[in-house]
């Protein structure tokens, strides 16, 4: 078995005896309004500002030149232009404007423009799978906990014992009190936890110095510098996330426990990782049958104080905006051979940068000392891990080997690019939003 499980699936931990929980954070009633859905599932002011047209025009030089003329002369900004032939000499246009439906202004530039052209048609917006359009409204997605608090399944190693789950539900309850803008919650730990922690950040010590990638060594060491990394106490997750924030813009975000993989992947575009505050059992220290602060801390923040790897993450975020159920499961699949479990090839040799394999004592040893034949590590390729089935509690079979973290990334760009979606998603940081180039509309 496993002894720290990834994210894309199972369920959610905590620690042991009860014991004061405390946060800076400013009492409920001061907090900012959890943002709320219409009818329609989309969030207030959801609507898009995008207009798109379809015009049909015939074939010739300067054709498309004299379309586009009424835009520039009322102001109209294009964001996307796609076009498709059909037969007869005529092309089809897919234009996209910034715009609202009831403006003047564009009504005055389809007016001029219906005067030259064989067809000018506006088009409804595209319904999409509802997505977080800001970063307030991360606050809806970290509401969908698939397990939390004391909740416990009963082959969970804390099941029979009373304390643990109260514990876990109090820590819990922080993370569900969470609103974007306030302060990340703080946490006390306990003695036991802390003993917990440091059992499993000694056994990873050797470790990880041995096998773990570069990147991932140069960030712990700046992290046991200035987060108070170390097997003595456990870091705040508010420390660590202002550590990687300055670094890459990266942040974490505490969650309640595992998440649907669409709500978590969304929240990497806007480089946002929801992590857990709670600890393992500490019967078994060196086994979680879910993501916990030890899987957290030490798996996954090291990597996002890289900007190559915070960028692939990102990257995945974003093609999870809007995207199909299959699509979603492709994603989901990528995730996991690359960030929980992904290796790369360093000075002749197969080193770990997924959190699974540098926060699990046995997936180190199977991957990257040698235990496993050659057969079982293939090139990183995206298109091969989207196909792949994975074991969620069993250690893993294969693994996928990249180049570099930039090489990574690029492989993955290209086939986030493939995927069917019927708009392009980027972030502005500046503003905290999701831009889009074309009309759609969310749909729970």
């Amino acid at each position: 078995m496993d002894p720290n499980e990834a994210r894309t699936a199972s369920r959610p931990l905590a620690p042991r005896r009860c014991r004061r929980v405390v946060s800076n954070a400013p009492a409920p009633d001061a907090w900012p309004a959890r943002p709320t859905l219409t009818e329609s599932g989309s969030a207030p002011g959801a609507a898009e500002q995008r207009v798109t047209l379809l015009i049909r025009l015939d074939d010739g030089p300067g054709a498309l030149e004299s379309a586009l003329r009424p835009f520039a002369r009322h102001g109209v900004n294009l964001t996307r232009i796609e076009s498709r032939p059909r037969r007869g000499g005529t092309f089809d246009f897919y234009v996209d404007c910034e715009s609202h439906r009831d403006d003047a202004t564009i009504a005055r530039a389809i007016d001029e423009l219906s005067r030259t052209t064989t067809r000018v048609t506006v088009l409804d917006d595209r319904h999409v799978p509802w997505f977080p359009r800001h970063l307030a409204e991360l606050d809806l997605v970290a509401a969908n906990t698939l397990d939390a608090g004391g909740a416990l399944h009963t082959d969970h190693p804390g099941f029979s014992d009373a304390g643990y789950r109260h514990r876990r539900a109090d820590i819990a309850r922080l993370a569900q009190d969470y609103r974007y803008g306030t302060p990340f919650p703080l946490i006390e730990y306990t003695a036991a936890e802390t003993e917990t922690w440091g059992r499993v950040y000694g056994r990873l010590a050797p470790l990880r110095t041995r096998y773990g990638c570069g990147a991932y060594l140069a960030a712990l060491d700046e992290l046991e510098r200035h987060c108070d990394f170390g097997p003595r106490s456990i870091p705040q997750g508010r420390d660590v996330s202002a550590f990687l924030e300055a670094r890459t813009g990266f942040v974490l975000r505490p969650v309640a426990g595992l998440m649907r993989p669409r709500d978590f992947l969304n929240g990497l575009a806007f480089r946002v990782f929801f992590s857990t505050q709670y600890v393992r059992h500490h019967s078994v220290p060196f086994y979680t049958p879910e993501p916990d602060v030890c899987h957290e801390l030490l798996g996954h923040a090291p990597m996002f104080a890289d900007p190559a790897f915070a960028d692939l993450s990102q990257e995945i975020g974003l093609a999870s905006l809007g995207a199909s159920d299959d699509d979603i499961e492709r994603l989901a699949r990528c995730y996991w051979y690359s960030v929980e479990f992904g290796l790369l090839r360093e000075d002749g040799q197969r080193k770990a940068y997924g959190a699974g394999v540098l926060s699990s004592v046995s997936e180190l040893e199977r991957a990257c000392g040698g235990g496993l034949p050659d057969e079982a590590f293939e090139p990183w390729d995206p298109e091969a891990a989207a196909r792949e089935p994975y074991p969620i509690t069993d250690l893993q079979p294969r693994y996928l080997v990249a180049d570099s973290l930039r090489g990574a990334r690029t492989k993955l760009q290209e086939f986030c690019a493939s995927l069917s979606r019927p708009f392009h998603a980027r972030y502005d940081a500046t503003r905290q939003r999701v831009w889009v180039d074309r009309a759609i509309r969310r749909r729970r």
